[in-house]
């Protein structure tokens, strides 16, 4: 398996990283979690060191599996995982629209750390851009995060490039992540050439996975 490394960041990855999401949520009925836990395990032996998840898959249960399937494997791989959505940190319960307020944040990650049974998040994304909390406020939450070791790097999912600009410019942004296939050629426009000039990986996804 080819590695490359995400934007000017030290962050070396898989050439393909694994999407974990329909393994637990959104595709109909959930596989069987003993049988997904040997998939990942499987994607390891062959190289695959990326892999991509998220609280609100579930929400939490996605989470859960992933770490329970790499604990084993923790130092071999890179975990990516996001917060963003509204979500009851106690109950799991969907409350609506968006929260990315810095306190809450930083409760995301504390219950993802646990949920993924490891010390550090390698990538954390901001899911969707909370209209109602400045993108510096979330940037510099996550600057904190990293400050204080629990986060190793920054990403933004589904971002604008002024956003993408406002938030690099408090804490550096190792990779954006954007649907990108033969069916959506949009970040060809500005996003491409935006995240070139800066310095910062692209991690495209479709709904059937994700490339780079």
């Amino acid at each position: 398996m080819k590695k490359r490394k995400l934007g000017n960041s030290h962050l070396e990855v898989s050439a393909l990283g694994l999407g974990c999401m329909g393994m637990s949520y959104a595709y109909g009925t959930a596989p069987d979690k003993l049988q997904m836990i040997t998939l990942i395990r499987a994607a390891v032996e062959r190289g695959i060191t990326l892999f991509d998840t998220a609280e609100s898959y579930g929400p939490f249960v996605n989470e859960e599996l992933v770490g329970e399937a790499l604990a084993p494997l923790r130092e071999q791989v890179v975990i990516a995982t996001k917060f963003g959505f509204d979500i009851d940190l106690e109950t799991g319960v969907r409350l609506g629209g968006l929260n990315s307020r810095p306190e809450h944040i930083k409760q995301v990650v504390e219950a993802s750390l646990k949920r993924l049974k490891t010390d550090r998040i390698d990538l954390l994304y901001q899911h969707r851009v909370d209209p109602e909390v400045p993108i510096e406020d979330v940037a510099g939450a996550v600057k904190d995060l990293i400050q204080a070791g629990k986060v190793k790097h920054f990403g933004l999912s589904e971002a604008g490039v002024q956003t993408i600009r406002s938030a690099h410019a408090v804490q550096p942004i190792t990779a954006v992540q954007s649907e990108y296939s033969l069916w959506t050629r949009t970040p060809e426009a500005e996003l491409l050439p935006t995240l070139e000039e800066l310095g910062i990986g692209f991690v495209p996804f479709s709904p059937l996975g994700m490339v780079f």
